[in-house]
């Protein structure tokens, strides 16, 4: 269980991957340990992955580490029950499927065009473009005619909160986890000015936050509960969003065949256009290749490690007691690299997406799975698209060697991945 207090949390964070195999080789497949404040239990095992992930009703409600509820706030990853239907529910209404195709697709592509305009001849750092075109979109989606002091203001303060999250909850000054309460009361503070702002006002807004804050609303909110809606749109597209984008480009360069049948997709579509005509909702479902190669730039990165539970009673599952109050992590990362499921799993292949039975497959947790599936996966998706879709047809890039990657706990590149940007 490792030391007083901070358990193995160092190892955990450091090793990663390297810490998981190692327990595992000890203590098989479902082991104990205490990380990032609690005593936690990490099953690596697939099938008891799935039945805890199945079975929230049995006991296995959410289950985060302290750091991460009192940052992000109550939010739809936090709650269970009847709450977690009703903001489930608001938050798909926001962004969901048919959110994405009758609401948001258009202004989407608008921006992602914007954003990506004028990279011809630079040397840009696309983790830190990635990241501020993930937040961006989320930003103007939330925020519609805010200006751009307001958003200048927001930005910052994310990156505060995404380090915060995954830290011991020790709040001293200079600790990343103060540092990240510190953020999230700015955001609440910036947010609360901007909800007045707008009831003092007769403006109809069309943008998320005026759905939020409509009477008319299927799924009313209060403003707590706005503000932590706000801030877990933002949060999700800051971290999973970018990180994927910047994969998928850092796997394409490595791959000229992959890439060029990607550029095949896109230009066969533009060559349905009439000159100056944009892309529709049925584009973006044709664009098969484009998908595989966002899902297996997220299986090959692993971008998400797992997800995590608590127990509400003690339990057996599979011959293992879990003491009540424990929490689960459940590690879905080792799955994306099973031989079996994913033949050749270190190699590349967007091809292998192609075969729809993949997705379904009952190990596939790239999304989660159960009544916890990602609310935002198709405005996910189609924001890395239409970025793939905009760049692969504009440029070409080279990227800048000699960049070290970490890969856990979550992928970064401190010093910046840098690419050397061409027209195409």
């Amino acid at each position: 269980m490792g030391w007083p207090l901070v358990g193995e949390t160092s190892d955990f964070l450091k090793y990663g991957s390297e810490f998981m195999k190692t327990q595992r080789s000890k203590h098989g497949e479902v082991f104990k340990t205490h990380i990032l404040g609690s005593p936690t239990i990490i099953s690596m095992d697939p099938e008891l992955n799935r039945y805890i992930l199945y079975n929230e009703s049995k006991g296995l409600v959410p289950g985060y580490p302290k750091a991460m509820v009192d940052i992000l706030g109550t939010n739809i990853s936090t709650v269970h029950g009847a709450t977690h239907k009703h903001i489930r529910g608001s938050i798909l209404s926001l962004l969901g499927p048919v959110a994405v195709k009758e609401k948001l697709f258009p202004n989407l592509l608008k921006c992602v065009k914007s954003f990506t305009a004028d990279w011809d001849g630079k040397t840009i750092d696309i983790q830190e473009k990635a990241q501020e075109m993930a937040f961006f979109l989320a930003f103007k989606q939330i925020f519609e005619s805010e200006s751009r002091s307001i958003y200048d203001s927001f930005k910052p303060e994310f990156e505060k909160i995404v380090s915060g999250t995954l830290a011991l909850p020790i709040n001293i000054p200079g600790t990343s986890y103060h540092i990240g309460l510190q953020a999230r009361s700015k955001v609440i503070k910036l947010s609360r000015e901007i909800i007045k702002q707008r009831r003092s006002s007769s403006t109809i807004h069309r943008d998320m936050l005026g759905q939020m804050m409509s009477d008319e609303t299927k799924y009313p909110l209060n403003d707590e509960e706005i503000i932590s809606q706000i801030i877990t749109i933002l949060n999700s597209g800051y971290e999973t969003v970018s990180k994927i984008t910047m994969m998928s480009l850092k796997y394409l360069h490595g791959d000229l065949k992959a890439l060029q049948e990607l550029r095949e997709e896109h230009f066969g579509i533009l060559g349905r256009k009439e000159a100056g005509e944009s892309i529709t909702w049925e584009d973006y479902k044709s664009m098969s290749f484009t998908l595989g190669v966002i899902l297996e730039s997220l299986r090959l990165a692993t971008v998400v490690n797992g997800v995590m539970r608590r127990t509400t009673s003690d339990l057996e599952l599979n011959g293992y007691k879990f003491p009540k109050g424990w929490r689960i992590y459940i590690y879905t990362r080792e799955v994306n690299y099973d031989p079996l499921l994913h033949p050749e799993p270190l190699k590349f292949n967007p091809w292998r997406w192609l075969d729809k039975k993949l997705e379904s497959h009952k190990y596939n947790f790239l999304f989660g799975a159960g009544g916890r599936l990602c609310p935002g996966k198709e405005l996910g998706l189609v924001m890395i698209s239409l970025f793939l879709h905009c760049f692969v047809t504009q440029y070409r890039w080279e990227e800048l060697e000699g960049e070290e990657m970490v890969k856990f706990p979550r992928i970064e590149v401190p010093n910046g991945l840098h690419l050397r940007i061409s027209k195409y």
